[in-house]
């Protein structure tokens, strides 16, 4: 007779994850070369509403630039909010599951261009989502038990262990 056991579990229900690619511009006085962008301090949360995910986040960009014909520098810096929704197809939606975001490639200045007082700037950033949530797993369970091993204890005489010993065991040379 086939005997089966359910077991309820956590479990990733769903995931995806995407490329977001955005192009921002910011205005500075007498640019001569852009010598560096940065991206940093990276944060995210993630909510879900039905079939669609949230993400709401922010990261700060830092751009090195030369001005005054390549003689001084400065750096600007920005902070940018960002709101992405991420519609989860076909899947049943389930109350009670957990999103978890990740960041599969964080944020990164791509390209960078000057064109006259302005620098133009793009930055790539990748997102993994999960939906975990409970889920019941089915089993067959088999009723024969794994037999059993037998440790055998070895008969050990103590009369003859306490004869053997060596009391000189450690035999010190003189120089």
């Amino acid at each position: 007779m086939t005997n089966y056991k359910e077991i309820v579990t956590k479990a990733v229900l769903s995931k995806a994850k995407r490329l977001f690619t955005t192009t921002k511009s910011v205005s500075v006085e007498n640019p001569s070369t852009i010598l560096g962008c940065w991206v940093i301090n990276h944060n995210f949360n993630g909510t879900k509403r039905n079939q669609d995910i949230l993400i709401d986040g922010s990261y700060d960009v830092n751009i090195w630039y030369s001005y005054d014909n390549d003689t001084k520098t400065n750096v600007v810096k920005e902070t940018n909010q960002y709101h992405e929704v991420i519609h989860m197809r076909d899947r049943e939606s389930h109350d009670g599951e957990e999103v978890i975001i990740r960041s599969l490639k964080q944020p990164s200045c791509v390209k960078a261009d000057l064109d006259g007082n302005t620098i133009t700037y793009v930055i790539e950033k990748e997102l993994g989502i999960e939906l975990v949530g409970d889920v019941k797993v089915k089993i067959e369970v088999n009723g024969e038990e794994d037999p059993w091993d037998e440790i055998l204890e070895e008969n050990v005489d103590e009369k003859e262990i306490s004869t053997n010993i060596e009391e000189d065991f450690i035999k010190e040379e003189l120089i």
